[in-house]
């Protein structure tokens, strides 16, 4: 078992797990399909004014989606070249394979994280209160003292 599960491998399931692996804990990612991790939507752009600071504020904890975009890049822009510093917002272009495969490999380097292939199907409520872990579509049973869901836009 594990100290964190996260449920979810998109941009803040595999954000989380990395964070949680770089501190210390023993966690576990849980997705569906291994080959989905670090999966792009149809829009496969990283940045711009809004998202761009989270990217950032990212990137300075130690995170990976910086990097991995830069590693996928296929454009880079700066938004509102024109316009004040406040506004300005860099943003990638990224190759949606590239961008995937760079992630799965990133992650696969994070020290003290292991990725299950399964689905969670139910999570495990404590009688004393709270979540002790994850009931899978497999039926195994993973328990952890803390649970990430991320399920993100592609929940179905």
């Amino acid at each position: 078992d594990a100290g964190v599960i996260v449920v979810g491998g998109g941009h803040a399931g595999c954000e989380a797990a990395a964070a949680a692996a770089r501190a210390g804990a023993s966690t576990l990612l849980v997705t569906q399909r291994l080959d989905t991790i670090g999966e792009m939507s149809c829009n496969p752009s990283i940045g711009g004014v809004g998202k761009g600071h989270l990217v950032r504020e990212i990137d300075a904890m130690g995170g990976l989606m910086g990097g991995v975009a830069d590693a996928a890049a296929i454009h880079f822009r700066l938004l509102n070249r024109s316009k004040g510093p406040a506004v300005r917002g860099p943003r990638v272009q990224a190759d949606r394979d590239l961008y995937r495969a760079a992630m799965q490999a990133a992650l696969r380097r994070c020290s003290g994280l292991s990725i299950v292939e399964d689905s969670a199907e139910d999570l495990l409520l404590l009688d004393e209160g709270g979540v002790g872990g994850v009931r899978t579509g497999s039926g195994r049973t993973l328990r952890a003292r803390a649970v990430v869901l991320t399920t993100g836009t592609f929940l179905r």
